[in-house]
């Protein structure tokens, strides 16, 4: 057992006297692949997280845009509150909702969605 140690001892200060010379020579170890390896994983995971994450988000606000732009009186429409209502006039950035008899609100284009009815239509008519 002390044989195996003693053994063992050596053989690790021999590898440490290679890595010292090795050092002291100036030679650096490369490691496979070459130096761009690190470069190349990086590219690869931002090109992972944009098709991922960025790209399917750009997609779902231009359908939310055109969705929109596409509204005119008349249309079912729930705000971002909760609030469902029926669209009675559109502005620049705004629309007029009214949401129970002679009860009209003023609601800005960015705060409106699709009723559930409407959303379920324009899926079946997609299909």
């Amino acid at each position: 057992m002390l044989a195996s140690f003693i053994s063992l001892l050596i053989d690790g200060q021999q590898a440490a006297g290679a890595a010292t010379a090795a050092a002291a020579d100036g030679g650096q170890a490369t490691p496979p692949g070459g130096q761009y390896s690190g470069l190349i994983m990086i590219v690869v995971l931002i090109a992972i997280f944009y098709f991922l994450m960025i790209r399917p988000q750009q997609k779902k606000q231009k359908e939310i845009r055109k969705f929109r732009e596409a509204l005119k009186e008349g249309d079912n429409v729930i705000t971002a509150g909760g609030i469902h209502g029926k669209i009675r006039s559109v502005k620049d950035t705004a629309f007029i909702i009214s949401i129970a008899d002679g009860v009209n609100i003023k609601i800005d284009k960015a705060s409106v969605y699709p009723s559930a009815a409407d959303a379920q239509q324009s899926n079946e008519t997609q299909k």
